[in-house]
């Protein structure tokens, strides 16, 4: 079957406002494996820039599943300029702070304003959501750009071809593949050469979402929904954050703990007792909320060290967020990275002229998203360490720092200056410095501004070839 053929009744492809309405003058026909955040965010600006987009997805209906997620101002900046930002609005919770506090007794030693502050300094707001609506979201401004294919489970990739060949037989063929497909990627092993499987981090994450009417109920957990703060209490060995998702309607708990056999999923069922037993010690307030989950997630956590190369050495395929650089998820940056990566391709095959530019294009891509991915990797990595630190010099050396910060953050708040120095901080929301390099960054104009300064001389290295598209097209391995 042809992949162009199969594209869903009323389906059109108009040229949209991205990328200063420029699009590629040669279209191509891309493979996109993952329809999860990173796949839709990438088929949507590919799919903008001009190219044809088939998403093969494993899963037999299009869902996310999952709690909180965040989108800070270097995603929702792009998500607004996709047209997403009422919808930002109506599910979305502004974010008014990050709060550190002890295990024991939930006192406060760290605090770093966010906000009106962080939307004035970097010209977009921090939201707090939830994973299904974000996906939701996505899928919303993809799907009428994209061929998405259920049932579509990826068995084997030729990067030469280049061509995947799913569960069912049915080879498909392309210009260009995009392995999206998360931490568990197939693709990845093909960019690396042989079997390459995540690691245990020794950490696992119990997941739980509570109506939040519950918590109005109380007075000692009603601040935790009025607030819109995220609460993070730092205890030994392991951390609890909390938040408000969807317009204030749900808390999101996620609740780190040492890894005692949980299983790598997103819907493995957690025991409750054995949660609740973990937590025993913890403060008032922490005992309160946990007496209000009836169910739990528990979700291993996996890593990976950083890749030499996202491309594969034959040109054809380059991999995207989790697939390459995976996020631990004490930073709150995977989703935000693979956003990143989607916007930057999308932005560099617009220029696309020339199927003997792809290469150089890719490594564009890579050349401008790798060091970035990896030093957000590297920060997330971080917080474990300073969150998880057991009762002691160590731990008080740390909330010493922090405190420092939130008095200073207290002092700007009041209208007077800064006079502290915050670089290197334990509280790393507090580091002005490192919030500049995450939350500051624009992923279209770090984009143009690389392809004015390098696209010409990238273009002269490259032939030029015929611009017939070359058609997708599948076919059946048994024919």
């Amino acid at each position: 079957m042809n992949a162009q053929e199969s594209k869903p009744a009323g389906w059109t492809h108009q040229p949209d406002h991205l990328y200063k309405g420029r699009r590629a003058s040669l279209p191509l026909n891309i493979v996109v494996i993952g329809c999860g955040l990173g796949g839709l965010a990438a088929s949507y600006c590919l799919a903008q820039a001009g190219h044809t987009i088939t998403i093969l997805e494993a899963a037999s209906a299009i869902g996310e599943v999952g709690a909180g997620v965040q989108a800070s101002p270097n995603v929702s900046r792009l998500l607004m300029r996709w047209g997403l930002g009422p919808r930002l609005e109506e599910l979305g919770v502004k974010i008014q702070a990050i709060s550190l506090k002890r295990w024991t007794n939930d006192e406060v030693v760290g605090w770093t304003s966010l906000g009106d502050v962080i939307e004035k300094e970097y010209g977009s707001p921090f939201y707090l959501l939830h994973r299904a609506d974000f996906h939701r979201m996505l899928y919303s401004v993809t799907e009428s750009y994209c061929n998405i294919r259920v049932n579509s489970r990826v068995v084997s990739v030729d990067p030469l071809t280049p061509s995947v060949t799913l569960a069912s037989g049915e080879v498909v063929t392309a210009d260009l593949i995009i392995g999206a497909d998360g931490v568990k990627s197939v693709t990845r092993e093909y960019v690396v050469g042989g079997p390459d499987k995540p690691r245990v981090t020794g950490d696992a994450a119990y997941r739980a979402l509570i109506p939040t009417e519950k918590l109005l109920q109380d007075d000692e957990l009603k601040p935790l929904v009025e607030k819109m703060e995220s609460n993070i209490w730092m205890g030994p060995g392991g951390h609890i954050v909390g938040y408000t998702i969807r317009a204030k309607k749900e808390f999101n708990l996620v609740m780190m703990h040492p890894d005692e056999g949980a299983v790598e999923s997103w819907t493995a069922e957690g025991n409750v007792d054995k949660m609740k037993e973990y937590y025993k010690g913890w403060s008032t307030t922490v005992q309160k909320l946990l007496a209000l989950v009836p169910s739990t997630l528990d979700w291993k956590l996996m890593d990976r060290d950083p890749l030499p190369s996202w491309i594969h050495k034959d040109g054809r395929l380059v991999l995207l967020g989790d697939s390459c650089h995976p996020m631990l998820p004490y930073r709150a940056q995977g989703s935000a990275m693979a956003i990143e990566d989607a916007a930057v391709l999308g932005n560099i095959f617009s220029h696309c002229s020339d199927r003997s530019q792809i290469l150089p294009l890719l490594y564009a891509y890579q050349s401008l998203r790798y060091d970035r991915a990896t030093a957000t990797q590297t920060s997330s990595s971080l917080n474990r360490h300073i969150f998880h630190r057991p009762d002691g010099p160590e731990q008080e050396d740390r909330d010493r720092d922090m405190r420092a910060a939130m008095e200073d953050a207290l002092r700007v708040v009041r209208g007077e200056q800064s006079t502290f120095v915050l670089a290197g901080n334990a509280n790393q929301w507090a580091d002005k410095t490192k919030s500049d390099i995450q939350f500051g960054y624009d992923a279209d104009e770090e984009a143009e501004k690389w392809w004015f300064a390098n696209g010409n001389r990238l273009m002269t290295l490259v032939p030029s070839l015929e611009l017939k598209p070359r058609v997708a097209h599948s076919a059946n391995r048994d024919h």
